[in-house]
């Protein structure tokens, strides 16, 4: 048997025996850290939004008596319980939270069990009711509240005028409205543009940027937006703060909730028939509807809204195309006789 030089000297090697195992120092706080931060990592993959739906839907099912861990027939006792006063698509909701939970907490998902899920189509079946849509605000009638508001003169008049322009004209969600800061704000001499850190369709921080130009016709969000600014004296921090009664300017954000409530008085104000089918997602859904009727092409539309799914804005499409787009109307058009 030949010997090789490798050979030869790993024999004269000393024996030293096995490796040594490699051992870090764990301290039980390097464990407590560890872990404070798993679970802030868990609760990030979720958004606020979800969770805040996800926490209450599990409190009313405690409420109503239930227990956790719950059983299929819990489950199905709940759902008959409600299915005549909740909307199929809540009850739905309601079973995603309490299925999260009994998978994050590793017990069994009594909830996706197919008995439970059939008993929730046919309740959708029996009891189904169409999705209530927010109206679309046309941009007509947003030139109305602007000319309003515009004649007020005061400072809560020149924040929702801003406000309401640059949610419209940006296709803002309200959550991402009342975060816009004045350091998100740039500002250039074709007109705005408003980089979101974070928004709901880009939860992992790559950051949404809106640009908004200058007008000269009834609107220019970028012109209301200064007026606001320069009046208020709001040089840093949050733009869209609140303002008590008297006047006074508070220093936080906005509640994205109160951005409805700015909407219907505005549209009150401005004399508007269909105010309480009016909501914060009116704005957006009013970019969509004028921007189509105005000829803007689909991919546009869709960029400004920072919509995912090219189905939502086909839906605001043939909501704006009702009349325009008619079978029916084609055929009337086609009765008419020459003068």
């Amino acid at each position: 048997m030949t010997t090789t030089p490798a050979d030869t000297e790993a024999a004269n090697m000393p024996d030293t025996g096995p490796a040594p195992a490699i051992r870090t120092a764990v301290t039980p706080q390097d464990d407590q850290d560890h872990a404070a931060r798993h679970r802030a990592f868990l609760a990030a993959a979720t958004s606020e939004n979800t969770r805040q739906a996800y926490r209450s839907a599990i409190n009313h099912y405690l409420d109503w008596g239930g227990v956790l861990p719950a059983d299929e027939p819990a489950v199905i006792r709940y759902l008959v319980r409600y299915a005549d006063t909740l909307n199929p698509r809540t009850l739905a909701l309601r079973l995603t939270a309490l299925s999260q939970w009994h998978v994050h907490q590793g017990f069994a998902d009594p909830a996706a069990t197919p008995t439970v899920r059939k008993t929730l189509a046919g309740i959708a079946r029996v009891n189904g009711r169409p999705k209530k849509k927010a109206k679309a605000l046309p941009i007509e009638d947003l030139e109305l509240i602007v000319a309003t508001l515009a004649g007020l003169g005061t400072l809560k008049a020149a924040r929702d005028n801003a406000l309401l322009q640059v949610g419209f004209f940006g296709g803002f969600r309200r959550s991402e409205l009342v975060d816009i800061e004045v350091d998100h704000i740039a500002w250039d001499c074709q007109g705005i543009t408003i980089a979101l850190p974070r928004s709901k369709t880009d939860q992992t921080g790559e950051g949404v940027v809106k640009a908004i130009p200058y007008s000269d016709g009834p609107c220019c969000p970028a012109t209301a937006l200064r007026a606001w600014l320069d009046a208020a004296g709001v040089t840093s921090g949050p733009v869209f703060r609140s303002i008590s009664k008297w006047g006074v300017m508070g220093a936080d954000a906005l509640n994205p909730a109160s951005v409805n409530a700015i909407l219907a008085g505005a549209a009150q104000l401005a004399r508007l028939t269909y105010v309480p089918e009016l909501s914060s997602h009116s704005l957006r859904r009013g970019m969509a509807t004028s921007a189509y009727r105005a000829g803007a092409d689909f991919r546009d539309i869709k960029r400004q809204g920072a919509w995912r799914h090219d189905g939502t804005v086909q839906g605001y499409i043939e909501d704006a195309g009702v009349f325009d787009q008619n079978a029916a109307g084609s055929l009337l058009r086609s009765r008419i006789k020459p003068a």
